[in-house]
């Protein structure tokens, strides 16, 4: 997944509206308007950052002279108190800026750190680390790019992306056979090809998504003999679908599951309940010679 420069004005543009940046009262009535000073982000605790191109277009939107320079990539791991970037530039756009810069860079650093840990955990298995769609609505694009800088592999990004029958699908469908035997009539009409998952729950779902030979098949919430049994049958049949399992997989567990055998596994964690990453942004200094001209012109509103 990679942020484009239109995700990225999108993103900022609706969170500097719903944050009334054009009216900061509180910024405007208190920091004079020739200030100008530096400020740097500082990691607070170790993770991995991821975000940094949304802290570069949070103040290029806000003012296009506020100057951010990068002191790392996304992807890289930080200390605490390692400076992740520097800014130069007015007061007011700074200090207007910050609670939105670093509401993305937290969130998003917080995934790639959660991320990180679990593909630590899974260590040299071949097992693929998938998000999900359990996303921050309208901050998708941004979550699922911070799995990608922890080192994670997205899932599908949208519903348009691949099809992926889910348990109410069967139900409504009236099961494994007939719901995939509709999908790829579908695709037929409609002239379309894509990979198809299924999610089942029981061994003998499973059977059934392998007798259909889709791509994937979703072990959802499974036991680790019957994920074993299901590798198994796979394997004996010389069927080519990779196998996913998903449900309640934590850090502690992630491990076990992966040494089971399976291709991938997915983790709505990794961005329904982050924790953000601790970071700060923290003004430095002040222009002298801006500074001496603001506290002239305070002195002479006074007179």
């Amino acid at each position: 997944m990679q942020l484009t420069t239109e995700t990225v004005r999108t993103a900022v543009t609706a969170a500097l509206a719903e944050d009334q940046a054009v009216d900061d009262v509180t910024t405007r009535w208190s920091v004079p308007a020739e200030l100008q000073v530096e400020a740097t982000i500082v990691a607070k605790q170790a993770g991995r950052v991821a975000g940094l191109p949304l802290v570069q277009g949070v103040f290029a939107a806000i003012d296009p002279t506020v100057e951010v320079r990068p002191a790392v990539a996304d992807g890289d791991q930080v200390v605490p108190g390692q400076p992740l970037a520097s800014i130069t530039g007015s007061a007011r756009s700074i200090i207007t800026g910050e609670r939105v810069a670093l509401n993305f860079v937290q969130r998003m650093s917080g995934i790639a750190t959660l991320t990180a840990a679990f593909v630590a955990a899974i260590g040299a298995r071949p097992v693929r680390l998938l998000d999900t769609r359990k996303t921050a609505p309208g901050l998708r694009a941004m979550d699922k790019y911070a799995v990608n800088c922890g080192g994670g592999t997205n899932h599908r990004l949208d519903l348009a992306a691949m099809v992926l029958l889910k348990e109410n699908h069967l139900a409504a469908a009236g099961g494994v056979l007939p719901a995939v035997r509709r999908v790829r009539d579908g695709m037929t009409a409609e002239g379309r090809g894509m990979a198809i998952e299924v999610e089942v729950t029981t061994a003998e779902e499973a059977r059934e998504a392998l007798d259909c030979e889709v791509e994937w098949i979703l072990l959802d919430n499974m036991s680790a003999d019957d994920m074993a049994q299901i590798i198994e049958w796979r394997d004996s049949s010389g069927s080519k679908s990779r196998l996913e399992a998903s449900g309640n997989i934590t850090l502690d567990t992630v491990a076990d599951v992966a040494a089971i055998g399976i291709d991938a596994m997915s983790v709505g964690a990794l961005t329904h309940s982050p924790t953000a990453l601790d970071i700060s942004l923290l003004v430095a200094s002040a222009s002298p010679v801006i500074a001496c001209q603001a506290k002239i012109s305070r002195e002479k509103e006074l007179l």
